[in-house]
């Protein structure tokens, strides 16, 4: 497995086009950047599913995670679920991720102390592929996952064709997620509540 949280192999951006049923709905944006020995990934998401003309579903998230080699030091996320309010706080204390959430019909935040070693599911992380558990970067809560590696695919960016390895994932999070041989995330497929399918096509 690469080290991606040592090394990540992107550059400075990372951005996908988002379809719904082969329609352009919006963007999803992350950016890399070093702070002396840490790395700090950002996520900007924007979805739009318009009928006639009109805005039925909107989507926002917006998340930052800071990582010391391997290490999730810590994580924050909002989220506007189509006007359903969700926040997310995470830190390490006394080695343990300690979640504070504040989802809807919440009196109140949740506070949560989970395992240290956690990823959040930001996608990028192709040691994401090895973990029975990931933190739902939205609700902020610990979800199982199985990953089974489903055989190489040729699939299309912006500019091309390349080669990836298809990953299914099974369990609470349920989608299908492309690396590269040199471990980055270049698309997914999933189906959202509605039945629809959601494809990411990588923009570069």
């Amino acid at each position: 497995m690469l080290a991606a949280a040592e090394a990540p192999p992107y550059g400075s951006q990372l951005a996908f086009a988002a379809y719904r049923n082969g329609q352009p709905i919006g963007m999803h944006r992350l950016s890399f950047e070093r702070q002396g020995d840490r790395l700090v990934v950002t996520t900007s998401i924007d979805l739009a599913v318009k009928v006639v003309g009109i805005t039925a579903y909107r989507y926002t998230h917006r998340s930052r995670e800071v990582r010391l080699g391997r290490e999730l030091v810590s994580f924050e996320s909002s989220t506007d679920d189509d006007g359903k309010a969700f926040a997310v706080r995470a830190s390490r204390e006394n080695g343990r991720l300690v979640v504070e959430r504040t989802v809807p019909g919440a009196t109140g935040p949740i506070r949560d102390s989970l395992p240290a070693d956690l990823l959040p599911s930001t996608h990028w992380n192709v040691d994401q592929a090895a973990q029975g558990f990931l933190l739902n970067a939205q609700k902020g809560t610990r979800e199982r996952v199985a990953v089974t590696a489903a055989g190489r695919e040729t699939i299309r960016t912006l500019s091309g064709a390349i080669a990836a390895t298809r990953h299914r994932y099974e369990g609470d999070v349920r989608m299908d997620q492309w690396f590269d041989d040199r471990g980055r995330w270049v698309g997914s497929r999933f189906i959202v509540f509605d039945g629809s399918t959601i494809d990411y096509v990588l923009q570069e």
